[in-house]
C-alpha cells in the first residue's frame, strides 16, 4: 500500500503561478500528503496556505543545478526557515564531486545542514549524471554531512530516479537514513518499486494520479 505520507506533492516548474501553488496545496491538504515541494520564492505564500495543516513546507534550495555559492545556498535555507519551511531539498556540487573535491561537497551539505538547525535536510545527488562510484561517495559525504536524506534527481536533468540507484542509495547509507526518489514517477507500479527497493519519501506532481490509481485498485 502506498500511504499518502510517503509523498511530497511537487510543484517546481519556472512557470508556475500562485493558483496553480494553490491548487497543490489544497491538493495536499485533501488527500494528507507529507508535503508540498516549491521554489524558495513561494514559501511564505505556501506557509499561510497550510497554516493548521498537518501538511509539512519543502523548499528546494540551489536549484536545479547545484552550481551556486556554499553562502548563497546556506543563506537561500536559512531565509526559507524563517519563511516556515520544515524541509529543505538541497543540490549539491555536482562538479565538484566530480572533480574529487569531495571536502568542497561537505563543507557545501554542512553548511545548508548548519542553516536548517533541526529541519530536515534532503540532499539531491542528480544521480543521472553521476557514476555508480559517484553516487555512493555523494551519499557517504550526505550522511557524514549530518543530512536526513539522500534524494536522487531533481527532475531537470537528464533522467530522474531509477529503482537500481534507490537500491544503491538505500544500501549505501543503511536503515536510519531517510532516501528520496524523485523525478519521472508517474504511476503506482514505478512508485511502489520505489518503495520496495528502499525509497521511504517519494517527490512528484503527479501523486493525485498514483494514489488515485493505488485507492482504486484496493477497492
Amino acid at each position: 500500500m502506498l500511504s499518502t505520507k510517503l509523498f511530497d506533492h511537487t510543484i517546481l516548474k519556472a512557470d508556475a503561478t500562485r493558483k496553480d501553488v494553490k491548487r497543490v496545496c489544497d491538493e495536499a491538504m485533501a488527500y494528507s500528503f507529507c508535503s508540498v515541494c516549491v521554489n524558495s520564492y513561494y514559501v511564505p505564500y505556501v506557509a499561510n496556505l497550510l497554516h493548521g495543516s498537518d501538511v509539512k513546507i519543502c523548499s528546494v534550495v540551489g536549484f536545479p543545478l547545484g552550481a551556486m555559492s556554499t553562502r548563497a545556498k546556506a543563506l537561500e535555507a536559512k531565509i526559507a526557515v524563517m519563511d516556515g519551511a520544515d524541509e529543505i531539498d538541497m543540490v549539491i556540487n555536482v562538479g565538484a564531486l566530480k572533480d574529487r573535491d569531495y571536502s568542497v561537497v561537505l563543507e557545501d551539505i554542512k553548511a545548508v545542514k548548519e542553516a536548517c538547525g533541526e529541519h530536515i535536510l534532503k540532499v539531491i545527488i542528480e544521480t543521472c549524471l553521476l557514476t555508480d562510484d559517484e553516487k555512493v561517495k555523494a551519499c557517504e559525504l550526505a550522511k557524514e554531512a549530518g543530512a536526513d536524506f539522500v534524494k536522487t534527481s531533481t527532475g531537470f536533468s537528464s533522467a530522474g530516479a531509477k529503482v537500481e540507484d534507490v537500491r544503491l542509495m538505500r544500501e549505501t547509507v543503511g536503515p536510519d537514513m531517510g532516501v528520496k526518489a524523485s523525478g519521472g514517477i508517474h504511476d503506482k507500479e514505478f512508485a511502489k518499486e520505489l518503495v520496495d527497493a528502499g525509497a521511504n519519501r517519494l517527490g512528484t506532481s503527479a501523486t493525485i494520479e498514483i494514489v488515485e490509481s493505488a485507492f482504486y485498485d484496493m477497492g
